[in-house]
């Protein structure tokens, strides 16, 4: 008896659909249909606004560095001025 010579995944894939292709959901799509799944609707709700909450402390953190290095080359500019 002979074997059958065993070939990918995505060559199965291919010559089952030939006309199309199968897009894979990015990571964050993947864990939003699974947060949806698990989740009743508060705890999708809380722990959106929690992760937004992260976001934006992530933006104001930057602008503050940012604030920072503009102050500090204001600074060093009037020290040479004078």
């Amino acid at each position: 008896m002979q074997v059958a010579p065993v070939r990918p995944v995505t060559e199965v894939v291919a010559a089952a659909t030939p006309r199309t292709r199968m897009v894979l959901p990015s990571v964050s799509t993947a864990l939003r249909a699974v947060e949806y799944l698990l989740l009743s609707g508060g705890q999708r709700t809380a722990r959106r606004n929690a992760w937004t909450a992260v976001l934006e402390d992530r933006r104001r953190a930057k602008d503050r560095v940012e604030a920072e290095h503009v102050l500090e080359a204001v600074s060093e500019a009037t020290s040479h001025a004078t």
